[in-house]
Formats: structure tokens, C-alpha cells, sequence
């Protein structure tokens, strides 16, 4: 499963993940490419939903702290890049300071540079459009203007309480991060940093303190060390009085501690480099951390002191347990990647995670970057058969497949929500590319059912998926999102989680009363609710719980979504109607629970004032915050629920300090609200007042009172409704039908759903229906709705069927293979299983229920087998087969063949194996100059070569997953002649018969007989064989220059074979093995071999013995030559490029033959007409083969392979 962001509410998520540290991050754009400006958040951050590229999709519980160091935005250098975006980051639902972040955008300067420069003169005024009368008054045309409709803006400018403090000396510091330590604390701590993009390290960094809400500030450096430089700060997200500091660990490694809110500091020294954190939901001294070289450490006393978890964890995949899920507060999920690579799933307590004490919730491996700990569940994502298998497990119990109907086929899955005990996941079926369906669970999140086709997603620049999708806050059930229909983006709302989607009400006037003429479903106001193209800036679409009725968000009206005529719009119906209130992109914050809203523009240059309103946008107010235009960067919201104070971050000039303006708007309000200062309001859709079963009746405060709220009451009263067919879905493997009724999809046998019970029991038939999760209706059609407990009914078995745990048809031998019996229906309980795996043994089994987590078996020899399975009740039969191919690893492949060969004369090529017995195999040959491959199930062909040259034969053997090659040359000529070889004893005693001595020795022995006989080298191939008395072959070959001519003749070649065999019979052939050991080389003979020694004297004794083993020798080898003639043996070589090619001679090694006349050395064509027995010369050879008359034993075949066992075929 991939990580997604749900695409305007990731405005949210993000704002949240600041807020709940109460954090606000300057950073430009751009500044993402450096790994320091802005590492991904982790998925348990504070707040809703967060996004990372790769893997599942998470969305992290309110109260978790960020896991890596928070995103920044660089402080802008004023050359504005097209198409940067000001988007507003939001506060966390009831937690965390609001935040708003105003970057540049080349498309939101409309109305043009002049009229942006008339916006900061002083004494006059502009109006929202940007169109200016005489005297600073908005020009209203020759027609009367319906106010009670159209926005309106009051122009008189107002002064709001602003006090401006610089950070004197941090000029070039062009990062920052501000964190206001919570609420009714007046602490705000910023970390600036000067981030070299040349060096890519923080060469400077400041700390600041306020004390005072941000009135004045007061720099700490001298209380962390002058020469310190601070990469990151952290906050406790449960105690925000306790302050963690990181150094750059370029420089050092180490902590800085606060536990006063940042006015005193301890260090600490550590011995790895943490690249994230992860604090605990509940202990505020309970820390997990994540080192750059992947290790997990965990701490109990706030970082003072770490121990070592595991190493080897994925990224980002590491969690604390839920509260209610988890039994152990101290308990840490974690996914961990073993030698080999694989990853899998672990849990283990914080202070004792030895290997005896982790546990694998879910058995065998998983995908790498798939594992989500998330409220009540736990997902994880297993690929078999080329398909991707998401499985979850709920409230910790057994992990069950995740069900999505028969045929949505999916290709990529993302969880996006698991509030309220049920999963809402995107999913992109087989026939989708850039949308993706929404689809909805039961409690369990196993079932799921369709909510919404083909909603719009997207890439972020850090490849992670957008879908866009917006969850309302404040009111359950309620969400936007963007379906794409005809190649149109169109945006729809829902109030009671998908069950039902509309399309949004236009407004009926523009910003200035005039008329708008929009009919459904021709036309419609669309919304943009993807977050930003920079991940770490805010969305463009808000909402609060703490004010349930309204949604600020951009967008534009007409047949579909579009990027060009953004304007901005309000509802403060819960989406019902809609207003315009500005026709350009605004920052909106919301103040005092929502009872005043903050509008900034989005401008690349210098602005002073703001807009307020105080009755949900219908009119707005024009204020000033301070006297001296200022870029803005960024600005952080007191945290709480009143947030009355806000601190916005800027600067005059590119060349100045940062600029903290602290605005204090507790001067516009005249008293604080009393009970006559509210209203009652009624949730509803479309005049519809039962919203997920029940009727709310919310308090507003009346637009006309400025009085202050002060904390947020909530709603007054709440009613559960009648339960109708409208609170009901369509229950699994149900569709709902054009008459509104939920019928069986074709695939669907609704019969199924007893399969797991047995006579005597009872299960839930399904009516069709199910109601929508956290829907309180009562009564009227529930009882008729709601599945009935029914007794199973007897069935005879049907559907059986018997598969591997992991879908595949191979096993390995000596290893565990995991079989499932899977049966649609029948009486699990009075069932008899009959399980035969093949090979000789079979088990019986009583009931499935006793076979849940599979059959485990252990196959001991290589080959498929025929696995069948019987299943009988007393209703009846089934059965069902499996062929399983049982496998040894393949660990080498070598390619057996001559290396010389003669034209048009048939050569076999055999592929030899280690082990030799590994299964069902494919080899796959290409030879010569074919293009197409030949593809076999033996180890061996047969093919003749047309032309003289060198050709590349190679061969691939497919083995369950693993593929091997090897690759040999073979040398083709129309004549060549061959002669065996043989030398001193002594020789022997240095021989330690391994390729490479073999293949040093034969260039000496070359380069010896070229010396000897002055006969080029082009013309001579040596070839040690392996084996004792050490034996070699010498290859007389014919040459041809690189011109074609000058071409060897036959005649040639007798007159180059008789010189080396007149040289190899005087004895003229040595050379020098090692100081003081002369090797000589003469041509074998059939009998016994003189005994040769080059030392100048020899004993009589020895002359003697020489002799009668001579004399003997001649006498066997006449007898022989009458009885049979044994022609010269013809062995092929390697030409070029030896690896490991070995050949065995099958004349006895003490066999030799002196003085061999050119009439004993044969031609190819005399060779193919005589035949000689194959015979084997050790036990250790295998295998043998004929070669143009000639046995050759294949070298490789010298080594005895390791065998995993007898091939088998049980069918």
C-alpha cells in the first residue's frame, strides 16, 4: 500500500502535525531538494492524515509528536519563481497553534504590478477586485447593488495592537523555527539557521526566547555554547514545557534538554546520529528515535539515556502502541528487514526487545515499506502470484484478508481514514490510471463496500500519492471530493460517509450582487482540495471543529474544475450554500473558535494590512497590522482554543533581519459573550435535519455581537432519528440499483456467508444492507434492515479447494510448505479431511476450523507432487488437486562442450548442475548467430556449425525464481590435429589439480613448445587435464591472418605435427617450474612412459627398473596394437577465456606413449569413423560423453555435487 494524501484535508493533516508541537517552519520553495531544509514528516505525526513517499498511507493520532524533524520554509530571496504557491497550514483539531504560510505566485497577479503597488500607498484604500474611485471607495456601477446578497467590504481602514521586535544579527539566516510552547503560556522559542546550499550543511544558528508573547525577544546562545550549531527542535507533544534540541551532527552529536520551557539547557553526547523522533502518546518521557545507519533506540528519561532496539528497521515503520488496542504501553511495532533482505513484522517492549522477546504477529515475510499501526488496526501487504494481498487485523487479533469485491482487481490501495472504527481506503482498480475509487469497511476492516467512483489523484513532488478528498471538521460523516466524469473534475459533498453524493450549489450572486446564472447539474461550484505542489506548505480549504458550520476554500464555478478564475468562498451552512468573498487567493485563519475569520492576501510583494469578519464572511473589515509594508514568510497562532494572538514572521528587505510582528486582537472585541449574545443552529442537507441518524442543533454567535467567545460550547443538544433506508448501505458483495435497492452482485453468493458454520449453530444472514457506521438513528426500518441470526443450514461440501499460504506452486525441499483447504460452503464442523501430499504420507482432520492456520508439511526429496485433498459429510463430497514442484536452490550452472570442432559435424552441449537434482527446470540456449533462443526441458542439445570462427554458445536455467547462466567459445575449423601430452613425475608433486594452475601451466607449457620448435603461437592450443599423473592436449590448428589470406594448408599441418612430435620425442620440450625443478614434456605413448630425469647422474639400479618397465611397456603395447588399434586421442580445448572447463582423459594415466609417428596422429574425418568405449577413469566422474569417437569425462563433473535428493514424480 502506498502512502497518499487525501488532498485538501492534507491542509489540515499538515497544519496539524505543526500545531500539535505547536510549531510553525519557514521554509522557501525550492529549499526541499536539500535533505536538511525538509525531511518527510513520519506517518505517526500529530494531527489527521500525513503523507510519505512509498508504502501504506497513514494517518497518525491526535497528540503524537512529528517522528522527523519538522519541514522549514526558507526565507524568500525575492526572485519569484512561477508558479510558487501561498497556502494557509491549519491548526490541529482542538490542539496546537494556527498557522499560515504566504509564499509567491506568479498566477495570482491578476490585476497587475501597478494596482498591487497602489495596495501600499499610504491614504489609500483598494478593494478586494483591485478596482479603486476617487476618494478610495469601491466604484458600485450605474445600478443598485443587492447587499443583503453580495459581500461587503468596509474600507476606512482600522489599526489592530502590533508590536514588531527584530532578530538583530541573524540577517543572513535564511531558515527558521518557531514554536509557542501551548496554552495560557506567553514562551515562544525560534531556532534560525543559516543553510549553505553550496556546502549543503547549517554553518549558523540563533535561539531566541520570548516570555512575553512575542513582544521581545531575548538570544540564547551563550546558554547551548557559543560554537554549538542546532539543526532541529523538538517539543514534548504532552508536557510542551520539555524542549529538545539536536546539533548539526556534522559538527557533533548531541541532545540539548529543557524541561522550563527553554530557559535552561542540558547536554547530552550521543553515539549515533538521530535522523528522526517518535514520542510516546501518553509517557512524556517515553522516546523512540531512528538513527541514520536504520537502528531503532528507545528512551525512558527524555533522550538522557538510549538503548538499542533492532537493527535494520524500514524508515519510517516504527510505532508505539495505541492506548486500548495494546494491553503494554511500553510495546513498540516495528518493521525490520532480515539478512537476506525480506521484511517482517515485529513487536517487542521498549527496554527488553532481545530476540526471545519479539514476537511475528503476522507469520512469514511482508512487503518491504508496507507495515500501518493505526488506531485499532494493523495492515500490512503481502504480493503473491504477481497481485498485491492487504491484510488487517483489528484490535490486535488474528490478521484477516481485506475483502474488496471479486473483481475491483486492485492495483495500488491507500488507508485514508480509520476514525470511528471503520477504514476508508482509496483503491485503484485494474482499469484506472490517475483516479481511484473510495470504498468503505465494516468495523473490522475486513468488508469493504463502494463509496464513490473514480475520485481524482495526483503525485506530490516527493512521488507520494494526492487523492482529493477533504474530511469536514466538526461534523461526522461529512466529506468533499473530486470526481472525474467524461474527462471533467467535479467536485462532490457527502454527508453521511459516501453513502450519498451531491453535486455543490453554485452562489446565487457574485462578490458584487450580480446575479450568477449556474443550473444543475450543467454547472457547479468546484473546489481545489489538494494540498500544495510543495508538500510542507498548506492546503487552500479549511474547516474547524470548534465552528462545525464553516468551510472556507478556493475554487471557481462552471462545468468543472478548473486552475485558471480562482476565487475564494465561504459556507457557514455546512456546505449547503456557498458565498464568493474575494476574487483572488487569501490565507484564511480562524479566530476566537471561529467566531472571526482572518483573511491575508497571497502577493509576492509587501503588504501592511489584513481583512476581518466577523459574521462568517459576509463582510469584511480592512486592518492594518503594521506601519512598514512587510514581506510576510509565515504566521503561528496562539495555541488554544480562544487563539487571540498572532505572531507574523517577515522581513522589509531581502537584505534585513526577520521581522516578528505580534498582533494582539483582544482590542476588537467589547466584552466577553454572554448566553443572549447566541443564536440556535440546525445542521442539515438540503433541508434534511437527520445527519447520521440524528439531529444537532449547534450555537452560533449572532453576526451583529463582537463579544468574545472564549472556550467552545459545542453542540446544545443532539436527537437520535428514525432510522430509514437513507442510514443503510449496501452491504458486501451487494450494489445498489438504479430503484435504490441493494441487490447480489453477479459474483456474489449471498449462500457464502454461512460456509464457516455447522449444523446446530447459527450465523448473520445479511438482508443486502448494513448501517453506516457511527450512525445513532433508532428504530423504524433497523430491525428490518439488520442481518438475522439464523441457524446454519447442512450443506454438502462444494468450492474446495487447496492452495500454498503464499499462492505459489513451489516449495523448497527440507523446508516447511504451508498448505490452506479453502471450502465456499458445506458443514465445517462434521467434516472429514483427507489431505495426501504425494509422497507417501497423508492426515485426516475432523473439521476445517482445527486447519485455520494451515497445513504445514516438509517434502524430502525434489519433484512435483500430486497433493489431493477429500472432503466428506453426510450431505456429500469434494475434492480437489494441487501440483506442487518441490526444489533444491540451484547454486551453479556449467556448460559442457568441445572447444574445437570441425564443420558441419553435429556437437553436443550439455548444462551441468550443482546440485544435480533441483527440480522442474527450463533451459533456454543461444548458440551460433540466432536471435531467437531455444528453449528445452533437458540439459542437453545437438548443433552443427556452417562456417569456420569462433562462435558463443550460452545457456540460462530458470529454477523456480533463480536463474543461472553460463557461457563457453568454441572454436570451428575444417582440419585440425590433437596429441596427448604427458611429463616428468615430478610435475605430479606440485600439481594441486585446481582450474587455475591447470590454465597457468598450459600458457607455460605453450610457450615452452613454441620456443622448442620456433612454430608460431597462432598455431598451437594447449589444454591441461585435470587429474593425476598430471596429462595435457596439444591442438595443432590451422591460421589465417585478420587479411584472409595466407591460409594453412592440410599439408601444413602434418608438416607443424611432425616437427612437435620430433621435438616431444628428442626430449627438447621443458621448462622450469621452480628455481631447481625442470619439468620435461613428451608426446604420451600406450605403454609405460620412460622415467625421465633431467639430474645429470642416475643410479644403475634405477637405469635398470627404467628398462624392464619400458620392456614391458613395449610388449603390452604390441599385443594391444594386434588385438585392436586405438587411434590418437582427440580431446577439444578451451581456445580462449577458461574458466573452469575440465576434461578427463579416459586412458589410463599410466599409459604413456613415446615416440608417436605422424601416422598415429588422426584427422577429425578418420576419427568420426572409428569408435572407442566410453569408460569411466574415477568413481568420482558422473557423467561421460562421445565426441567425435572420443570419451571425454566433463571436468565439472570431477567435483562431486551436493544432491538434495531423488528426483520424484508422484502424479
Amino acid at each position: 500500500m502506498g502512502k497518499v494524501g487525501a488532498g485538501g484535508s492534507s491542509a489540515a493533516r499538515l497544519s496539524a502535525l505543526l500545531a500539535g508541537a505547536g510549531l510553525l517552519v519557514l521554509c522557501a520553495p525550492g529549499a526541499c531538494s536539500s535533505g536538511s531544509c525538509c525531511p518527510p514528516p513520519h506517518p505517526n505525526s500529530a494531527g489527521r492524515w500525513t503523507t510519505t513517499p512509498g508504502g501504506f498511507f497513514h494517518q497518525g493520532p491526535s497528540g503524537r509528536a512529528p517522528a522527523t524533524p519538522l519541514p522549514l520554509l526558507v526565507r524568500p530571496l525575492f526572485a519569484v519563481a512561477p508558479g510558487d504557491r501561498a497556502l494557509s497550514l491549519e491548526r490541529a483539531r482542538g490542539t496546537g497553534a494556527s498557522v499560515s504560510v504566504a509564499a509567491r505566485s506568479s498566477r495570482r497577479r491578476r490585476s497587475g504590478a501597478v494596482q498591487e503597488k497602489a495596495e501600499r500607498v499610504e491614504g489609500s484604500s483598494r478593494s478586494p477586485r483591485g478596482v479603486l474611485r476617487d476618494g478610495g471607495q469601491p466604484e458600485l456601477g450605474t445600478r443598485e447593488r443587492d447587499l443583503d446578497k453580495a459581500t461587503r467590504f468596509r474600507m476606512e481602514e482600522l489599526r489592530l495592537t502590533s508590536t514588531t521586535f527584530a532578530l538583530t544579527g541573524d540577517s543572513a539566516h535564511n531558515q527558521a523555527m518557531v514554536h509557542w510552547s501551548g496554552h495560557n503560556s506567553s514562551v515562544i522559542l525560534i531556532l534560525t539557521k543559516l543553510y549553505d546550499y553550496n556546502l549543503g550543511s547549517i554553518t549558523e544558528s540563533s535561539l531566541w526566547r520570548s516570555t512575553d508573547y512575542g513582544t521581545t525577544y531575548e538570544k540564547l546562545n551563550d546558554k547551548v555554547g557559543l560554537k554549538t550549531i542546532l539543526s532541529y527542535l523538538y517539543v514534548c507533544p504532552t508536557n510542551k514545557r520539555k524542549i529538545m534540541l539536536l546539533t548539526d551532527p556534522e559538527i557533533e552529536s548531541s541532545l540539548l534538554i529543557s524541561s522550563d520551557e527553554g530557559a535552561t539547557y542540558q547536554k547530552y553526547r550521543l553515539n549515533f546520529y538521530i535522523q528522526s523522533l517518535l514520542f510516546h502518546p501518553k509517557q512524556e518521557d517515553w522516546i523512540l528515535a531512528y538513527s541514520q545507519d536504520q537502528k531503532l533506540y528507545s528512551s525512558a528519561e527524555f533522550g538522557r539515556r538510549w538503548q538499542l532496539i533492532q537493527e535494520g528497521v524500514v524508515p519510517n515503520r516504527f510505532y508505539w502502541s495505541v492506548m486500548g488496542s495494546n494491553k503494554e504501553p511500553d510495546l513498540v511495532h516495528l518493521e525490520a528487514r532480515t539478512v537476506d533482505g525480506h521484511s517482517q513484522y515485529l513487536t517487542c517492549r521498549m527496554q527488553n526487545c532481545t530476540e526471545t522477546n519479539r514476537n511475528k504477529p503476522f507469520p512469514g515475510y511482508i512487503d518491504p515499506d508496507s507495515l500501518i499501526v493505526q488506531d485499532d488496526y494493523v495492515f500490512v501487504q503481502l504480493t503473491s502470484g504477481g497481485r498485491p494481498h492487504y491484510y488487517v487485523s483489528y484490535r490486535r487479533n488474528a490478521f484477516a484478508q481485506m475483502k474488496l469485491p471479486k473483481y475491483a482487481l486492485p492495483k495500488d490501495m491507500h488507508v485514508i481514514s480509520t476514525d470511528e472504527n471503520q477504514v476508508f481506503a482509496a483503491v485503484q482498480e485494474w482499469n484506472q490510471n490517475d483516479t481511484y475509487n473510495l470504498y468503505i469497511s465494516d468495523t473490522r476492516g475486513v468488508y469493504f463496500t463502494l463509496a464513490l467512483e473514480n475520485v481524482q489523484s495526483s503525485r506530490g513532488p516527493e512521488g507520494n500519492v494526492m487523492i482529493d478528498l477533504y474530511e469536514v471538521a466538526g461534523i461526522k460523516g461529512m466529506f468533499l471530493a473530486n470526481k472525474k466524469i467524461d474527462n471533467q473534475v467535479k467536485t462532490f459533498i457527502t454527508y453521511n460517509k459516501g453513502r450519498d453524493w451531491r453535486l455543490l450549489q453554485a452562489p446565487d450572486t457574485d462578490l458584487r450582487g450580480d446575479p450568477v446564472h449556474c443550473l444543475l447539474p450543467y454547472c457547479s461550484l468546484h473546489l481545489h482540495l489538494k494540498v500544495s505542489e510543495n508538500p510542507y506548505t498548506s492546503g487552500i480549504i479549511a474547516s474547524r471543529d470548534t465552528a462545525p458550520s464553516i468551510i472556507v476554500a478556493s475554487g471557481n464555478i462552471g462545468s468543472e474544475l478548473s486552475d485558471s478564475d480562482i476565487s475564494m468562498f465561504v459556507s457557514s451552512d455546512a456546505g449547503n450554500t456557498w458565498r464568493q468573498i474575494f476574487e483572488e487567493e487569501h490565507s484564511v485563519l480562524y479566530l476566537d473558535q471561529g467566531g472571526v475569520l482572518v483573511a491575508m492576501k497571497h502577493t509576492s510583494l509587501p503588504i501592511r494590512h489584513l481583512w476581518l469578519s466577523f459574521d462568517e464572511g459576509r463582510s469584511w473589515s480592512k486592518y492594518s497590522f503594521t506601519s512598514i509594508p512587510l514581506f510576510v514568510d509565515g504566521v503561528l497562532g496562539e495555541p488554544g482554543e480562544e487563539t487571540l494572538i498572532m505572531t507574523v514572521f517577515g522581513h522589509f528587505s531581502h537584505r534585513s533581519e526577520w521581522q516578528l510582528v505580534k498582533v494582539d486582537y483582544k482590542s476588537i472585541f467589547d466584552r466577553r459573550c454572554a448566553e443572549e449574545d447566541y443564536r440556535p443552529w440546525q445542521l442539515h442537507s438540503q433541508g434534511e435535519a437527520c445527519i447520521m441518524g440524528a439531529k444537532r442543533i449547534y450555537k452560533k454567535r449572532k453576526s451583529e455581537r463582537k463579544c468574545m467567545q472564549g472556550k467552545y460550547a459545542g453542540a446544545m443538544e443532539s436527537e437520535p432519528c428514525v432510522c430509514t433506508e437513507a442510514d443503510f448501505d449496501c452491504d458486501y458483495g451487494y450494489e445498489r440499483h438504479s430503484n435504490g435497492q441493494c441487490l447480489p452482485a453477479f459474483w456474489f453468493n449471498p449462500s457464502s456467508l454461512s460456509k464457516d458454520c455447522s449444523i446446530g449453530q447459527s450465523y448473520l444472514n445479511s438482508t443486502g444492507y448494513r448501517k453506516v457506521v457511527s450512525n445513532n438513528c433508532t428504530d423504524g426500518v433497523r430491525e428490518q434492515y439488520t442481518a438475522k441470526p439464523q441457524k446454519c443450514p447442512g450443506k454438502a461440501p462444494r468450492g474446495l479447494r487447496i492452495v500454498t499460504a503464499d499462492g505459489k506452486l513451489t516449495a523448497e525441499q527440507g523446508h516447511n510448505v504451508t498448505l490452506m483447504v479453502q471450502l465456499e460452503e458445506g458443514d465445517v464442523q462434521r467434516t472429514l479431511i483427507q489431505v495426501d501430499f504425494g509422497d507417501g504420507i497423508a492426515v485426516s482432520y475432523v473439521n476445517l476450523s482445527s486447519m485455520e492456520d494451515g497445513i504445514k508439511h516438509v517434502y524430502q526429496n525434489v519433484g512435483i507432487f500430486r497433493v489431493t485433498v477429500q472432503v466428506d459429510n453426510s450431505l456429500g463430497s469434494d475434492s480437489a488437486v494441487l501440483y506442487l514442484h518441490v526444489t533444491c536452490p540451484l547454486e551453479h550452472v556449467h556448460l559442457s562442450l568441445p572447444f574445437v570442432t570441425t564443420k558441419n559435424k553435429e556437437v553436443n552441449a550439455t548444462a551441468v548442475l550443482w546440485p544435480s537434482q533441483v527440480g522442474t527446470l527450463t533451459y533456454v540456449w543461444w548458440y551460433g548467430n540466432n536471435t531467437e533462443p531455444l528453449i528445452t526441458l533437458e540439459g542437453s542439445i545437438s548443433f552443427k556449425f556452417t562456417s569456420e570462427g569462433m562462435n558463443t554458445i550460452t545457456v540460462q536455467v530458470s529454477a523456480g525464481n533463480a536463474i543461472l547462466q553460463d557461457t563457453k567459445t568454441i572454436a570451428v575449423y575444417e582440419e585440425f590435429r590433437s596429441l596427448r601430452l604427458s611429463f616428468s613425475p615430478n610435475l605430479d608433486d606440485y600439481n594441486p589439480d585446481i582450474p587455475e594452475w591447470r590454465r597457468d601451466i598450459s600458457r607455460v607449457i605453450k610457450k615452452s613448445l613454441v620456443e622448442a620448435t620456433g612454430i608460431p603461437s597462432q598455431h598451437i592450443l594447449v589444454a591441461v587435464l585435470p587429474g593425476l599423473p598430471t596429462t595435457a592436449e596439444l591442438f595443432v590448428l590451422p591460421y589465417q591472418d585478420p587479411t584472409g589470406e595466407n591460409k594453412r594448408s592440410l599439408e601444413d599441418l602434418e608438416q607443424i605435427s611432425e616437427v612437435l612430435i620430433h621435438k616431444l620425442n628428442q626430449n627438447s620440450v621443458h621448462f622450469e617450474l621452480k628455481p631447481g625443478v625442470q619439468v620435461l614434456v613428451h608426446a604420451a605413448h600406450l605403454t609405460a612412459a620412460p622415467l625421465v630425469d633431467l639430474t645429470p647422474t642416475h643410479s644403475g639400479s634405477a637405469m635398470l627398473m627404467l628398462l624392464s618397465v619400458v620392456f614391458v611397456g613395449l610388449a603390452v603395447f604390441v599385443i594391444y596394437k594386434f588385438k585392436r588399434k586405438i587411434p590418437g586421442i582427440n580431446v577439444y580445448a578451451q581456445m580462449q577465456n577458461e574458466k573452469e572447463q575440465e576434461m578427463i582423459s579416459p586412458v589410463s594415466h599410466t599409459e604413456n606413449r613415446p615416440n608417436i609417428p605422424q601416422t598415429e596422429l588422426r584427422r577429425p574425418g578418420q576419427l568420426r569413423d572409428e569408435k572407442v568405449e566410453s569408460q569411466l577413469v574415477e568413481e568420482s566422474f558422473q557423467e561421460v560423453r562421445q565426441i567425435h569417437g572420443a570419451t571425454i569425462a566433463d571436468p565439472f563433473l570431477s567435483r562431486v555435487p551436493p544432491v538434495c535428493g531423488p528426483q520424484e514424480l508422484k502424479l
